[in-house]
């Protein structure tokens, strides 16, 4: 069964983010979940209309801020940060509390996005119980994303970033279920143990990692139909263990290849 995974903790707000910018980001969340939402409470949005009018000076009339473009074109929110911006301090720009009509929305898409990430978890274990590699790939998720993680051991030799020869069918299989069920961002992260390298190609873990994530990244590319603009790749070294490097055991599990599979709802 899927596990979720503890959320990361809140980032503060950006320093260079203005009272404008802050606004229109608060707007434009609000305004596109209400368009993707199945049904609205009628009353709540007169609340919360009335809410931003009072808290932010919002101006009456039809004039429109924005333009046609891709944020809304998609039915949802890309908007960098915004998560980590409003739940950072719970309140605005100007030190002011958010109403708490603002927070109930916050919550609704929250959970919205926490259901979209459960829903796909689910879907992304029966294909790979279908393929009986359920025990070859772990899978958690977060409000975010659904995350896979292979074990480094799997994919490659001590001290390499060549794919192992057998390692490539598993590989097949994943590139089978990112083009299925992904639909925005994939992220593929490169994670190593402590150990120094030592003889090696690379001269530390930092650029094992990379190499690591580099080498899956161009395999999904030349042997699958994703959109390589979509897919980040990045070597995260040995600074986000799962498991006590003190160990043979841990330090196996910490040498793996995550791949985060963003769902339709993510900021990110």
């Amino acid at each position: 069964m899927a596990k979720r995974k503890p959320e990361e903790p809140p980032k503060g707000a950006p320093a260079w983010q203005a009272t404008f910018a802050d606004l229109m980001n608060l707007l434009l969340c609000f305004f596109v979940m209400l368009f993707s939402m199945s049904s609205v409470d009628a009353h709540k949005f007169e609340l919360l209309a009335a809410s931003f009018n009072q808290t932010f000076s919002i101006f009456s009339a039809g004039a429109t801020a924005i333009g046609d473009g891709i944020l809304i074109s998609n039915g949802v929110s890309q908007l960098n940060e915004l998560d980590e911006y409003i739940n950072s301090t719970g309140k605005d720009s100007e030190g002011e509390t958010v109403p708490k009509d603002i927070e109930e929305v916050i919550e609704t898409i929250e959970k919205a996005k926490l259901e979209e990430s459960e829903k796909l978890a689910e879907k992304v274990e029966e294909a790979l119980e279908e393929k009986n590699l359920e025990e070859e790939i772990d899978i958690e998720f977060t409000s975010q994303y659904v995350q896979l993680t292979l074990n480094g051991a799997l994919l490659f030799d001590s001290g390499s970033v060549e794919l192992k020869e057998e390692s490539l069918p598993l590989l097949n299989q994943v590139g089978i279920i990112l083009q299925k069920y992904s639909e925005g961002i994939i992220e593929i992260e490169g994670h190593t143990d402590n150990v120094p390298m030592s003889g090696a190609k690379y001269s530390n873990n930092d650029e094992l990692s990379n190499g690591r994530a580099l080498s899956v990244f161009y395999y999904l590319k030349e042997n699958t139909m994703l959109d390589p603009s979509a897919i980040k790749h990045s070597g995260m070294g040995e600074y986000v263990p799962i498991a006590d490097n003190s160990t043979a055991e841990g330090r196996a599990k910490n040498r793996r290849v995550e791949i985060k599979i963003y769902n339709s709802l993510s900021t990110h």
